[in-house]
């Protein structure tokens, strides 16, 4: 679509992204001058729509960004009171001690939030300083400059028909040029991804890894309630099928968010991680909690876990990647909003330097030496050998020997593992149907557990039909020729949203059909496709998911 004639519009920054890093690196720009054009474009339909995360926050990305948070408003009401700890059998859990936990694992002083209430509360706070901020505007382009730098980006294309050709009611959208251009779209962003690509910013590092995390909102009896409250769980029902876990936080008006992770590297193709999530709900521990009360929203997202060695170089030309865009989540802690904050602070005030000394469209190795060597970097090598214990050696083997690493890490600044590595891709993991049973899961009961598409339902997802699906595949028949008989086509339980399904219609051959409206942005099938066939890109701006309070 280059022939396409767009307006262009001039800014010292350029940032993709409301989300914690995009809007910190805005708001620490104009604290350090107030003069600098910013814009922060985001896609979905307000500031947090597509906002999902547990979440306790560690606020010390918002200490170093706005030390004066508390007096402003923000919305970190619910301190964490108590923190526990549960490996979980079938019919019964065990208490995990906190004492032989390192220190990092301490939740004292950290906070449950609504991370989409937090990036609303943090918008204002940007706009009062000057910048601006428009939400509804996906960016569905970049733009290369003479020399291969990112210039900027193409932002708000409207009426795209089906078949990707303008319709009648097209706007071809503007280039907004930066000196400098900040991707903080979150995980396995489309922009982030062509960028690691063409630039080849993941050379001699580890593959990034995931987990698909899902989550669900609860009213409960306020009899049961706990404000302040913090529940982990590992085992049961995952076993050795996949890693991963629960998280249950009791936040403010009787609410309880239920969360339940699976780690992307898992074999068996039969594997559903929405019906592990719901199966988990059912532990009698579990049950209990949520018997009589009502679930009030649902959503999904991908989480990065690769960590400290797969991270890829975070600069080239022009350009910046921040947050998740790069993976800077601590696994074990499972956060990351605050090094999402701290590496938004750091390319601010590297391309504030880059700016002051007039330039524009290099690389920001301040920035990037930052991260790794300041207090991002430090907080994830201390975990770096975790996951990929876990991965390798199962969930007692990580328990033990990352918990022993953790401590070296923390009491002497060494590991005496070194730095392990994570081997394949999460894509490369799922193995041929034929080396694994099914699973048989238990049907939705409807009170405790529901089915993909009425949960759905509750992410309040909505698409314009009529637009290109933003689900592609490189190749059509790969579903239904390679994934399908190879791998009893995956895609129809890794999508926590329904949106694959294969249809057998008697007298023909089975049909891979794609229901992107339902659509929740998680990214999960741009991840574990076997076959590496779907690519996530962007659709227009203002679809997908609108989450109130995620």
């Amino acid at each position: 679509m280059a022939e396409i004639e767009r307006e262009a519009m001039e800014y010292d920054v350029v940032i993709v992204g409301a989300g914690p890093a995009g809007l910190s690196a805005a708001i620490r720009l104009k604290q350090l001058d107030a003069d600098l054009n910013v814009v922060v474009l985001e896609k979905g339909s307000e500031v947090g729509a597509h906002i999902l995360s547990g979440a306790v926050l560690d606020p010390c990305g918002l200490d170093a960004l706005i030390p004066d948070w508390k007096e402003k408003g923000a919305p970190l009401n619910v301190p964490v009171r108590e923190d526990n700890f549960y490996m979980l059998g079938e019919a019964g859990q065990i208490r995990v001690p906190n004492f032989p936990m390192p220190p990092l694992m301490n939740n004292h002083g950290n906070y449950i939030v609504s991370m989409g209430n937090v990036c609303r509360w943090m918008a204002e706070q940007a706009e009062e300083l000057g910048v601006e901020v428009f939400p509804g505007m996906a960016c569905s382009e970049l733009v290369y400059g003479e020399n291969g730098e990112v210039k900027g980006v193409v932002a708000g294309e409207f009426g795209l028909s089906e078949d990707g050709t303008p319709g009648p009611g097209y706007e071809p959208g503007m280039e907004l040029h930066g000196k400098y251009v900040f991707l903080s779209e979150g995980v396995r962003g489309s922009l982030a991804k062509e960028v690691i690509a063409k630039y080849d910013l993941s050379a001699g590092k580890e593959p990034q890894k995931f987990g698909i995390g899902m989550k669900e909102i609860w009213e409960i009896d306020p009899a049961k309630h706990r404000e302040g409250t913090v529940t982990h769980t590992m085992g049961w029902p995952l076993g050795s099928n996949a890693g991963g876990g629960s998280f249950i936080y009791h936040l403010e008006n009787n609410q309880v968010y239920v969360g339940f992770v699976v780690h992307l590297n898992y074999k068996n193709p039969h594997l559903f991680p929405y019906m592990e999530f719901q199966r988990f709900k059912h532990h009698p521990m579990v049950e209990e909690l949520l018997e009589g009360g009502k679930r009030v929203a649902y959503g999904a997202r991908a989480i990065s876990e690769g960590g400290y060695q797969s991270m890829p170089k975070m600069v080239a030309p022009g350009v910046a990647l921040l947050g998740c865009s790069v993976g800077m989540v601590n696994v074990p802690r499972i956060k990351g909003n605050h090094n999402a904050m701290l590496s938004g602070k750091a390319a601010a005030e590297a391309a504030f330097e880059a700016i002051k000394a007039e330039r524009a469209g290099d690389e920001l190795t301040a920035y990037e030496a930052e991260v790794r060597e300041g207090a991002i970097g430090q907080d994830l090598k201390k975990v770096r050998n975790v996951k990929p214990l876990w991965s390798k050696y199962g969930l007692v083997a990580s328990l033990v020997g990352g918990g022993f690493d953790m401590w070296t890490n923390s009491l002497f600044g060494l590991s005496l593992m070194g730095t392990l590595g994570h081997g394949k891709s999460d894509a490369d993991a799922t193995e041929k149907v034929d080396k694994h049973k099914p699973i048989d899961y238990p049907k939705p009961d409807g009170k405790i557990s529901f089915d993909r598409l009425t949960n759905v339902s509750f992410s309040m997802t909505n698409h314009e039909e009529s637009q290109p699906a933003h689900l592609r595949l490189q190749d059509p028949t790969i579903p239904t020729r390679v994934n399908l008989p190879e791998y009893d086509e995956p895609a129809q339980r890794y999508c926590p949203a329904g949106v694959y399904e294969i249809v057998r219609e008697e007298g023909s051959d089975p049909r891979f059909v794609i229901n992107f409206q339902n659509c929740v942005h998680c990214k999960t099938c741009d991840i574990k496709d076997p076959s590496k066939n779907i690519t996530w890109v962007t659709p227009q701006g203002g679809d997908g998911p609108n989450y109130p309070n995620m």
